[in-house]
């Protein structure tokens, strides 16, 4: 079966970013020349993706926008003979099919998933959170779906962490590796430390089977009060394997304040003309 739909939440309050999210979802806001989810959506058409679903709350309808054809502003960059940014404009109307989903309570990551079950129907899907990009020549949706392919399972992006800072992230526990693949036993949302079933943390990444909606369904709100995604997984691991990988490359943190500079400054350091207005910034900011 294809993987032709991604799932991407993104009803999320972006509270960390306050004030400046307050009416710009966070998801909006821009990695050097294109916002987060931009990339986000990159990744997954590289991996193999022709519709998006996109799961919003009330108040996010701009992250809609960016997506839809602008006739106005094309029409003015026409115009005005600015066609390297009209073709910049139109890349984002056209990348793919986009369906948006509407999340009215703010109920976990696993409910937001649940809402895009009609428009993903009885089909393998990808998943991805929009608040890390992949970094790297293989993008990490594109290793999880090389895996699917293999393999026929839900899989996830794994990556080793320190153990005292496995308590920020899902947790998985695996009983048989080859390489970078991982066949997963146990899955933990959010473990303390001295409780963790090992280093490797679930990063925001998946290939999952229709039947996670059924286990969604029937999972218990957990960790802060939420339906957890890693839950339902965990209710997957009941009735066939789960596998793992851990991926190459790298997820740069895009959700939160100190992790969104410090990813535009690194990817502005690969930029020929962005890196030596970056070096000449800090310079003086050094004196």
């Amino acid at each position: 079966m294809d993987l032709r739909h991604c799932v991407i939440p993104a009803a999320g309050l972006g509270t960390r970013f306050l004030p400046a999210t307050k009416a710009l979802p966070k998801e909006l806001l821009p990695v050097l020349d294109r916002p987060v989810i931009q990339w986000g959506v990159e990744e997954a058409v590289a991996a193999g993706a022709g519709e998006i679903v996109v799961v919003i709350s009330e108040g996010k309808e701009l992250i809609q926008e960016h997506f839809s054809v602008q006739p106005e502003l094309e029409a003015l960059l026409q115009k005005r003979g600015k066609l390297d940014e009209l073709e910049a404009v139109r890349a984002s109307d056209h990348m793919a099919s986009f369906t948006w989903v509407r999340q009215d309570e703010p109920l976990g990551l696993g409910h937001a998933v649940l809402c895009a079950a009609d428009a993903v129907g009885d089909r393998p899907f990808l998943c991805m959170l929009p608040d890390d990009l992949s970094y790297g020549p293989d993008p990490v949706l594109r290793q999880l779906v090389d895996a699917y392919r293999e393999h026929q399972t839900p899989i996830l992006a794994l990556m080793r962490v320190p153990r005292d800072q496995i308590s920020r992230y899902g947790c998985a526990a695996v009983v048989e590796s080859h390489g970078r693949i991982h066949r997963v036993s146990a899955v933990v949302e959010k473990p303390k430390a001295e409780d963790a079933p090992s280093d490797l943390a679930i990063m925001g990444r998946y290939v999952l089977t229709p039947n996670i909606f059924e286990a969604l369904r029937s999972t218990q709100p957990g960790a802060g009060g939420e339906i957890q995604l890693t839950d339902g997984i965990a209710t997957l691991l009941d009735a066939g394997a789960v596998h793992g990988v851990e991926f190459t490359g790298e997820l740069l943190d895009v959700g939160t304040p100190a992790g969104w500079l410090a990813t535009n400054a690194r990817l502005a350091m690969d930029d020929p003309t962005l890196a030596v207005a970056l070096r000449a910034a800090v310079e003086v900011g050094a004196r």
